[in-house]
């Protein structure tokens, strides 16, 4: 199964063995932000921060490769999916302005259901709980507004720890707003060996870099598909980049829940074998960690 978006993507992949260099086309246009911004400033008691884009310095980038811990599950693409853990219980969504949120959350005398099962699974998996938040909120928006992709958590979660260790690459700190404590940017995309060659697309608006394109942010994007598929919004923001990624792997009516589905995205996501099968790895333990787990 593929996407309209998927020869754009082709041009955005560079080469299979470099991180965090190698990666693809953003999401599909970021939706209903309105009831997510709620949902997150409920879940975190903070305001949704991505209506503004920093424009980030020549961050140093780090030797540090995220995935290199991660083993690939042995398993043929397309022969199987991961399993599709859902998310315990039913957070509370609320349609109050996000300025009233925080201030409901202390009246309601405390958090939601989404960041008490967040915290829950953090216990279990490794897995920060501000990250869960995020992944887990993306699930929810698409069961919403896309029941039949049936994407889990913990899809974006084995997405997460391969691209940016759930936005900690490098030495960063996921803070309570969704953003790394510093701009997560990849190589320069210049040619060298094992990359691919970018020009800037951005003028350095999202990579800092006005000569060449990096891959920016907890999911890995490129500054040019970002800002055809970002809407606008801050690709180091997690909550932002969970929803942008959720959204690509349902484009065109892809079932996440089904082996053809998941490989499907995921091979559009990275047109790699290996990445597939270490994301499936990842899900599949996330998953099953889980399921102990009861909130409700």
């Amino acid at each position: 199964m593929s996407t309209e978006d998927d020869a754009d993507d082709a041009d955005d992949r560079i080469a299979e063995d470099t991180r965090p260099a190698r990666r693809r086309a953003a999401p599909p246009v970021l939706g209903r932000v309105a009831v997510v911004v709620v949902v997150l400033a409920t879940a975190v008691g903070g305001i949704w921060a991505t209506s503004t884009v920093a424009r980030p310095g020549h961050t140093p980038t780090t030797t540090e490769i995220p995935d290199l811990d991660n083993l690939a599950a042995s398993v043929e693409p397309g022969t199987a999916a991961p399993v599709n853990a859902t998310i315990e219980g039913t957070p509370v969504v609320e349609t109050r302005p996000p300025e009233q949120a925080q201030q409901h959350q202390q009246s309601a005398g405390g958090p939601d259901l989404l960041s008490r099962w967040a915290d829950k699974v953090a216990e279990v998996t490794g897995v920060p709980a501000r990250a869960l938040v995020a992944y887990g909120n993306a699930e929810l928006e698409m069961r919403a507004t896309q029941p039949k992709c049936r994407l889990s958590w913990a899809t974006l979660a084995g997405i997460g720890r391969i691209e940016s260790n759930h936005g900690q690459y490098g030495g960063a700190v996921l803070q309570a707003s969704g953003l790394p404590s510093k701009p997560i940017v990849g190589v320069p995309l210049d040619g060298s060996p094992g990359v691919r060659a970018i020009a800037d697309t951005d003028g350095g608006r999202f990579d800092g870099d006005p000569v060449y394109d990096r891959a920016v942010g907890p999911m890995q994007f490129l500054p040019g598909t970002w800002a055809r598929y970002g809407g606008g919004y801050n690709p180091q923001q997690i909550d932002a980049a969970a929803l942008a990624a959720a959204k690509y792997l349902c484009a065109g009516g892809r079932d996440m829940a089904t082996a053809s589905g998941w490989w499907s995205g995921i091979l559009s996501y990275n047109n790699s074998v290996d990445y597939g099968q270490k994301v499936f790895a990842l899900a599949d333990a996330y998953a099953k960690a889980a399921q102990v787990v009861k909130v409700s």
